[in-house]
C-alpha cells in the first residue's frame, strides 16, 4: 500500500529521500536462510575486510543503527566519564542530537565558534587547557564533522592541522561522518587520505543520508583510542540482532564505488542550485556550497511562498537564512524548478 507521491521531492534535507535501489537489492540478497545473529555473519564478515581496505588494516567496523547513535557511542568509548569534547558550535553532537552525548554519555561538549563549520586549530586552543583540574571537564577529545553542518569541506590538512595539535596534547580525534560520502566526492580521494593518515582515531561513518535504510557505522582507525565499545554498543541499544542486512546496505555503498558516485550526484545538483541561484536578484549566500547542501538568504515572505510548493527549513530566521538540500535522487529538472519557483516568489 502506497500512502504517498513517490515523484515528489524537496529540498528540505537529504534525509527525506528513499533508499537507494541497489541498497534494497542487496537487503533482499541477504535475505533467506538463517545467518548467526548480532554481527557472526556473512556480511558483517566481508565488510570488516572491505572497512580494512579503504581505511586500513587496524580498522575496526561496529555497525549501529542511527547517527546519533554512532556518534554517542564512539565518544563514549573515546573518553573516561570526566571526559569532554571540543567541537564547534554548530556541530551536529551540539545542536541536533537532543542532548544525548551528555545524558547518555554523561561527557562535556566545550563548544567553540568556528567559521563556516570548520574547527581550527587556534579554536580549539580556546578550549584546551585545564588538564589536572579537579573542578574543570577534561578535554580528552576534538570531534570534527565532514562534510560541515554549514555544507563546507575540511580538506585533509585541514583535518590533519586539528589533529595533529589534539595529538600533541594527548586528545583523541573524533570524525562526525554523516555526510562523509558527499565530502569524498567533493575531495576527490580516498578516505584513509581524510581521516587515517590525517590522524583521525575513530569515525562516524554515515549512510543514511545517502541512500541506506537505518544503517550507520562505527570505524575505528586506532584501536588504542578506545575502550569497551563492544559492551557500549549494547549498552548504547545499537546492537543489531540481523546485522547482516545494516552490514549488507554498507557494503553496497562501497561496491563498484555507489556511495561516492551517488554522494557526487548530491553535490552536482547543489553545484547547479547555486549556480541557479545566483543569477536571481535577492538571493544571498552565507556559505561556500562544497557538497550537498546551499546555505541562502531571501526575504523570508518570498521564503515562504517558495516553502508553499517546496517544504525546506529555516537556519537562522533572524538572519534570513535557510538551508536547501540535495540528495542521491535529486533532478536536473527538480533543481531548474526551484529556482524558476525562488524567482517567481522574489519577483512575481
Amino acid at each position: 500500500m502506497r500512502l504517498h507521491d513517490p515523484d515528489r521531492r524537496t529540498f528540505a534535507s537529504d534525509n527525506y529521500a528513499g533508499v537507494l535501489p541497489e541498497v534494497l537489492a542487496a537487503i533482499a540478497d541477504a535475505n533467506g536462510g538463517h545467518q548467526i545473529a548480532y554481527g557472526e555473519d556473512a556480511y558483517t564478515a566481508r565488510l570488516g575486510e572491505v572497512v580494512k581496505q579503504e581505511f586500513g588494516e587496524r580498522a575496526e567496523v561496529f555497525p549501529v543503527f542511527n547517527g546519533t547513535g554512532a556518534n554517542v557511542t564512539a565518544l563514549t568509548a573515546m573518553l573516561p566519564r570526566w571526559g569532554a569534547v571540543i567541537a564547534t558550535g554548530s556541530a551536529h553532537i551540539h545542536t541536533d542530537e537532543g542532548g544525548a552525548p551528555e545524558r547518555v554519555s554523561g561527557l562535556k561538549l566545550l563548544v567553540v565558534p568556528a567559521e563556516h563549520g570548520r574547527l581550527t586549530p587556534a579554536a580549539a586552543e580556546t578550549e584546551a587547557w585545564g588538564w589536572g583540574d579537579e573542578h574543570r571537564p577534561q578535554p580528552l577529545a576534538v570531534s570534527i564533522t565532514q562534510s560541515t553542518e554549514l555544507g563546507t569541506v575540511y580538506t585533509p590538512e585541514q583535518v590533519k592541522a586539528v589533529a595533529d595539535f589534539a595529538h600533541e596534547r594527548d586528545m583523541a580525534v573524533h570524525m562526525d561522518g554523516a555526510r562523509i560520502w558527499n565530502a569524498a566526492a567533493a575531495l576527490g580521494v580516498p578516505f584513509a587520505a581524510f581521516t587515517k593518515d590525517a590522524g583521525v582515531d575513530v569515525l562516524s561513518l554515515g549512510g543514511t543520508k545517502n541512500g541506506l535504510l537505518g544503517a550507520e557505522a562505527i570505524v575505528v582507525l586506532d584501536p588504542e583510542r578506545v575502550a569497551g565499545l563492544h559492551f557500549l554498543r549494547k549498552l548504547n541499544m545499537q546492537l543489531a540482532s540481523k546485522m547482516r542486512f545494516a552490514s549488507a546496505q554498507l557494503l553496497a555503498l562501497f561496491e563498484d564505488g555507489l556511495g561516492v558516485r551517488t554522494a557526487a550526484h548530491a553535490n552536482a545538483m547543489a553545484a547547479r542550485l547555486r549556480a541557479g541561484l545566483e543569477q536571481i536578484e535577492g538571493v544571498g549566500f552565507s556559505h561556500a556550497t562544497e557538497a550537498n547542501a546551499v546555505f541562502a538568504e531571501l526575504d523570508l515572505d518570498a521564503a515562504d511562498r517558495v516553502r508553499e510548493r517546496y517544504r525546506f527549513y529555516d537556519w537562522d530566521r533572524a538572519n534570513r537564512q535557510v538551508r536547501w538540500m540535495c540528495a542521491w535522487d535529486t533532478t536536473e529538472a527538480d533543481v531548474d524548478d526551484f529556482v524558476a519557483t525562488v524567482r517567481s516568489a522574489l519577483h512575481p
